[in-house]
């Protein structure tokens, strides 16, 4: 049996040789992994925070865009709301004019007329401020856009072509806010 032992031991100590240079083998695998371990786990560190300081940068532009979007919908709001601000500032003196007109007594026509023709000046003035401008197409090619026929006479003019304004038109900022009113040359 010694000779068995004797034969079993001197194989059992080139396993255990080949054990123990396993063991060195996947401790220093295992040392390897732990340092990837530990740099994969920084790595991820990193990213977490890089990626939280991307959601911060996310929140505050989302939060700006809002702002801005707002300020602008306020500035819209208050531009509609005061548009005609300065058009009523112009339009303050004819009322003044009226005004002062209805507390004069006077039994001069000449007078009345005369004050009924310069605030018409003063209405027509604070109009134009406000780029409403009169429309008066005598002698003018009928447009459709611009004019209203009521009817069409029998005249010296080329067909189709403005006689008579019936009533003014009126253009703001060269967009017709009432069509003239016109009588129309008919064809010969």
């Amino acid at each position: 049996m010694e000779e068995t032992q004797a034969s079993q031991q001197p194989e059992q100590q080139p396993k255990a040789a080949e054990t123990g240079g396993e063991t060195q083998g996947v401790e220093s695998v295992l040392d390897a992994a732990a340092v990837d371990a530990s740099g994969v786990s920084a790595a991820l560190a990193d990213a977490e925070a890089k990626v939280a300081a991307l959601q911060e940068e996310f929140l505050r532009a989302k939060a700006e865009t809002e702002n801005m979007r707002r300020r602008a919908a306020e500035d819209v709001q208050k531009a509609h709301k005061f548009a005609i601000e300065s058009f009523a500032e112009h339009l303050l003196p004819v009322i003044d004019s009226l005004e002062a007109a209805l507390a004069h007594n006077t039994d001069d026509l000449d007078k009345v007329k005369e004050g009924i023709q310069l605030t018409l000046r003063q209405l027509t003035a604070a109009l134009e401020k406000g780029r409403v401008v009169a429309i008066n197409p005598v002698g003018e090619k009928f447009d459709p856009h611009r004019h209203q026929a009521i009817s069409m006479v029998p005249a010296e003019q080329e067909p189709n072509t403005v006689v008579a304004v019936l009533q003014k038109g009126f253009l703001i900022a060269d967009r017709v806010l009432r069509p003239a009113l016109v009588t129309v040359a008919q064809g010969k």
